[in-house]
Formats: structure tokens, sequence, C-alpha cells
């Protein structure tokens, strides 16, 4: 375990060096600027028409509504904002670390395999997890202050998107392995994100397309095999909103991509001569 620990601290230290913990700390401290100096300048009068239809308020209470706004309107950019960076940002981890030099000083370490891609994955969550969580309890502080409304849903959004890095994160060092590339363990990411999660959560709309009981069958295959982050970022919203979480399976199938990828990775990395 000290092992393991020690690792993450050397992996939360690359990150310092690099100036990648400061670049999200900077841009989290100017998210918060930005909200300080409207929530500031701007009445809860003047905010009414966020919630407003055709000049009438649809709302018994505006409050509830306005914060409900802030919220989504901060959680979700955070979601696919912060894990864009985050992915780039922890790319390079493996491969570096794989660079001849590193590899063979990392290795002569009393330190085992398994220990060294354990320490990496918790380095990098860990990174992750602080600037989040900064960027999400300062926000909730603004609102509280602004609004009154100190409930925690926000909170949970530190979790989910830190877990929804963390299975993404697994899929990183495994491909850094397998490849020695930052570049492509950090494109194949980006399309699993962006492109493959999103279309296979609407794969209802490709079974009216199709009507084949056998393309329906290998794209269920697929989604149950992949992390569900598309529905992740639904359910991180909804938290945020202090909404409950309606369906657990997008978190289970995930959190077992993560577990699978990351004992492969370990798999891989123990099996590699360096």
């Amino acid at each position: 375990m000290r092992n393991i620990l020690t690792i993450t601290n050397y992996t939360f230290r690359e990150a310092l060096s690099r100036k990648i913990f400061l670049t999200f700390f900077g841009v989290s401290s100017l998210v918060l600027l930005v909200f300080a100096i409207l929530f500031l300048s701007v009445s809860i009068e003047d905010m009414m028409p966020v919630v407003q239809t055709n000049g009438r308020n649809p709302f018994d209470d505006v409050i509830p509504k306005l914060t409900e706004f802030f919220k989504t309107f901060i959680v979700v950019p955070l979601y696919g904002g912060g894990l864009f960076l985050s992915i780039f940002s922890v790319s390079s981890f493996i491969p570096n670390m794989l660079e001849k030099g590193s590899i063979d000083l990392l290795l002569s370490k009393p330190v085992s395999r398994n220990q060294i891609i354990l320490g990496k994955f918790f380095g990098g969550s860990v990174m992750v997890l602080v600037n989040v969580a900064y960027l999400v309890i300062g926000i909730w502080f603004l609102i509280g202050l602004k609004f009154g409304d100190w409930g925690i849903g926000m909170f949970y959004a530190i979790i989910t998107i830190t877990f929804t890095f963390m299975v993404l994160y697994s899929l990183i060092i495994l491909v850094g392995i397998l490849t020695r590339s930052s570049i492509l363990a950090m494109m194949i990411t980006y399309l699993l994100f962006f492109i493959f999660s999103p279309i296979l959560a609407a794969r209802d709309n490709i079974y009216i397309l199709f009507d084949n009981k056998f393309v329906e069958f290998i794209i269920d295959a697929i989604y149950y095999t992949l992390p569900k982050t598309q529905e992740l970022g639904s359910i991180t919203a909804d938290l945020a909103r202090g909404s409950g979480i309606e369906e657990m399976q997008p978190v289970l199938t995930s959190f077992l991509f993560m577990i699978l990828t990351l004992g492969l990775a370990i798999i891989t990395f123990n099996k590699k001569d360096y």
C-alpha cells in the first residue's frame, strides 16, 4: 500500500511539474471569478427572465428554478469540458513512463508492476478529483450565498465526474501500455466519449432504421461492453439538480469495464519485457 501511495504522489507531482494541475486550477478559478462577478452585479429580479415564458413566470417559486438552472449550466459543461481536458492531460503519463531510462529506473525500485499501474491510476484520478471538487464546491458556495440554496446535490457531481474519468483513464492506461502512444490513447478515448457512447445511447433509433435482430444483438453487445459515458453525464446533471439515479445499469457496467480494463492493463504490463 505504501508503494502505491508513493507512485500516486509521484504522479500527482508529475502533473504539477508539467503545469497540468495548475492549468486546471487556473481555468476553474477563472470560472469561479466570472460567476462571482455575475452574482454580485446581477440581481435575482434581473435573472428572473431566465425562467420565464412569454413574460409570465410559470413557476410557483423562482429561486429553486434559478438554482437548478445555474447548477445545470455549470455541471453539464464541466462534465464534457472537464473530461476533455483530463483525457488530454493524462494521456502521456504511461507513454512517458515507458520511455527508455524512465522505465528502467522505475523497475529498479522495490515496487511491483501492479503497484506502479495502480499508483499511476490513482495519481491521475486524485488530480482530477481535486480540480473538480474545487470548482464544484466553489460554485455551490456562490449559489448558496446568492440564492440561499445549500443543498448538497452538486457534491454528487464530484463523484460521478471523477468516476467517469477513472473509467476512461483505465482505457488510456491499457492503450498506452499496448502502443506507447499518447496520441492513440487520447484519440481512442475521445472517440468512445464523444462519438460511440452518444450513438449507442440512442440505439433504439438505430433499431428502427435497420429492423434486424442480428444487428440489434451486435449493437446491444457493444453497448453493454463499453462504458456508458453519455448516460453517466445525464446522471451527473440529475444528481446536481437534486434528482436521484433512475437506473444503476450504466454505473455498474461502466464500473465493470474499468475493473476489467485496468486488470488487463496490469496483466499486459507484467508480461512486457522492458
